[in-house]
């Protein structure tokens, strides 16, 4: 007879008169002292099973100790059931009692070494538990884990999901090579296995081979991709910082499933990334409609309003997060709050939230984990950023001292920050000295050594610079770094051949076209200022093919050509991208000034160029500028104002900042200038 009766239909206790009902008609064993009791066995193992449906489907931790029993007494009738042995540890897996699941199981094994169930059930139960812990009490059990699951791919040798697991596991273990092995034979049981491909691109990815793990997504066909293929390729796309392949991988996969909210995030931030904001603001507004309360992309709509010139816009949105968020102290909220200040001019804001957000982050024992420490280091430097850009140098130097105090890789980049502080001030001495007691603290970091090299070579101590930067050589690929670094060293002091012949020693050690982009410009640089101009147009043009949107290309390729009168209406659109880039940086809203002036567009050029000095102060070639607009729109005096101003910078520079002939140019202009105020002024007194 069998019982069909369901839990759903009858209460707790009846389905218990039921079973007994059922029962009563199994005939009832006889024990005999000798071999299993077949019938016993089978008697209690039925009424095991229906108290385990009962205990699991109803959660009563009565009927599972009553199922527990039961399995004992049938294994007391039939010890050696393989059947009884697996059912009772599967019991205990199912209702928690974790512990005695693993003993039955490792008895059984050790009892049946030719008994899979327990080894599947072993393996479930480490996976299960490697979430849970933390430290060596993980490692351990990932141990066990990997030990059952290569049992398991013994038993099931041509098993997929088996290779698949223990492919994870080996990876978690940073066995790379193990766990391609199990990848690639998961692939050979079934090539349209689409978690074979993406468990192998996830190890190449997780081990830093981008190209690898994009090979292998992009062996699929694209029309045979699915949602989570093209995911992954994006996510591929993004490790490898190919933000446009990213977005298109992203597309792909939102049309196989349009409403993900996962894949539309990262449509957005690779769209955002690869600066292409208006599309990322749509896309991060229709999360918004579905989603309100989305905090995250609330921050980036107010970031791309910041970086489009909206800062209103962006202020707004960025209190409306505010209001939104439960998290007062949101980091990357504040972050883009003081950017945003920033980028208004409004230093003090600037820096009372970033203050706020480092003193409310601030631990006593001055203890941070690493993740606090990135934070730390990032608000740090752009305190002293800001601290720079209000021309309040001690400030600024102290901001890096605190990044300094956070030890490891952040000592190297504090220092240069103090350095970076002093030299924004024209302070060469004090710029040096930094530069030689970070030396001094750190002999082995290359990266701190060369920035002495550099500053000894900018302060009147060339060929000891030089030196004590090739003695950073060491024959490995970190020499193409170093090379570079002695490359702009040479020109600096005006050494261009040998500049060139570094670039031509680190372009060999070159592989990545985005590497070989600064080669470019540098040669570009040294071109353009030996006045080779057609050489250092040439050279622009090939970085700017490498990324059509490097700030830094299209600020340098466009003030060439505007300073030289060549092809002035292209040289103003490259400013203008270089600026959008880039709304703040001063150097560029000088070129995009200059632009305007060269164009007879002399509203715009004064605008820009109040903008590039606020910025930057202490450049001498901005108050240049600035004087030639007056000058040409008849406001004498302002002229003479901006060249002196040039003058004293020019006095304050370093050699390698002040061209002779560029100085010449502004004295005579100057100069020029005076003598024409004298004459109004002496004609207006014979008039008077």
């Amino acid at each position: 007879m069998t019982l069909r009766t369901s839990t759903s239909l009858l209460s707790a206790a009846a389905l218990v008169l039921a079973v007994n009902a059922t029962l009563a008609q199994v005939p009832k064993p006889t024990l005999t002292p000798r071999g299993p009791d077949h019938a016993a066995a089978y008697y209690h193992d039925s009424l095991a099973r229906l108290y385990e449906e009962m205990a699991v489907n109803n959660g009563r931790p009565d009927y599972a100790a009553q199922a527990v029993e039961e399995y004992k007494l049938a294994l007391n009738a039939d010890p050696d059931s393989r059947y009884l042995q697996d059912g009772l540890a599967d019991l205990y897996f199912k209702i928690g009692r974790i512990r005695e699941a693993v003993t039955a199981a490792q008895e059984q094994a050790k009892k049946d070494p030719t008994d899979i169930a327990p080894h599947e059930l072993l393996g479930k139960v480490y996976l299960r538990s490697l979430g849970d812990m933390q430290g060596p009490q993980a490692n351990e059990m990932l141990q066990l884990a990997i030990a059952e699951y290569e049992k398991l791919a013994q038993f099931k040798p041509k098993d997929l999901e088996t290779h698949l697991l223990l492919g994870q596991l080996y990876g978690l273990n940073h066995d790379s090579a193990k766990a391609e092995a199990q990848f690639k034979l998961a692939q050979s049981l079934d090539g349209n296995s689409e978690d074979a491909v993406l468990n192998m691109a996830r190890l190449y990815s997780e081990e830093g081979q981008n190209k690898q793990a994009i090979d292998t997504l992009t062996g699929i066909p694209a029309d045979d991709r699915s949602a989570r293929v093209s995911f992954a390729l994006g996510q591929a796309y993004d490790q490898a910082r190919d933000f446009k392949l990213a977005a298109a991988a992203y597309r792909a996969s939102l049309d196989e499933e349009p409403d993900n909210p996962e894949a539309l995030h990262a449509l957005a931030t690779a769209l955002l990334l690869d600066n292409q904001l208006a599309e990322a603001l749509v896309i991060y507004k229709q999360l918004l409609v579905t989603d309100p309360s989305d905090v995250a992309s609330t921050i980036k709509v107010a970031e791309i309003q910041r970086r489009q010139g909206h800062y209103d816009d962006a202020l707004a949105t960025i209190n409306k997060a505010k209001a939104l968020s439960a998290n007062t102290d949101n980091p990357e909220l504040a972050f883009n709050e003081a950017l945003t200040y920033d980028s208004l001019g409004k230093y003090d804001q600037a820096v009372v939230t970033l203050r706020s957000v480092l003193l409310a982050t601030a631990r006593p024992d001055g203890k941070y984990s690493d993740g606090e420490k990135s934070n730390r280091a990032i608000f740090l430097d752009r305190l002293g950023i800001v601290y720079r850009e209000a021309n309040k140098t001690p400030e600024a130097v102290e901001a890096y001292k605190s990044m300094i105090a956070l030890g490891g890789e952040y000592v190297s980049r504090g220092y240069q920050g103090e350095i970076d502080s002093y030299r924004d001030a024209h302070q060469w001495k004090e710029a040096l000295a930094t530069s030689a007691d970070a030396a001094k603290a750190q002999p082995k970091d290359r990266s701190v050594q060369l920035a002495y090299a550099f500053n000894l070579a900018d302060t009147g101590q060339p060929d000891q610079g030089v030196a004590l930067a090739q003695a950073q050589l060491n024959g490995s690929q970190d020499d193409r770094d170093t090379e570079i670094a002695i490359a702009n060293i040479d020109l600096r002091i005006h050494r261009s051949a040998d500049a060139l012949a570094q670039l031509d020693k680190a372009d060999a050690l070159t592989a990545q076209p985005q590497e070989r982009l600064y080669i470019d410009l540098l040669r570009a640089t040294i071109y353009d200022r030996d006045k080779q101009y057609d050489q250092a147009e040439v050279q622009y043009r090939k970085a700017l093919a490498i990324d059509p949107n490097n700030a830094n290309v299209l600020n340098d390729l466009s003030f060439m050509l505007a300073d030289h009168d060549r092809k002035l209406p292209e040289a103003l659109t490259l400013a203008q991208k270089a600026v959008e880039l880039e709304p703040q940086n001063g150097a560029y809203l000088d070129s995009l000034g200059w632009a305007y002036y060269k164009l007879a567009q002399y509203g715009p050029a004064e605008e820009n160029l109040h903008k590039a000095i606020d910025r930057t102060a202490s450049d001498a070639s901005i108050h240049d500028h600035l004087g030639e607009v007056y000058e040409r729109t008849g406001r004498l005096k302002l002229a003479v104002a901006q060249w002196e101003r040039a003058m004293t910078e020019y006095a304050h520079s370093l050699p390698a900042d002040a061209d002779p002939e560029d100085v010449a140019k502004v004295k005579h202009k100057l100069d020029d200038a005076r003598i024409k105020l004298a004459r109004v002024s002496g004609s207006s007194q014979k008039k008077s």
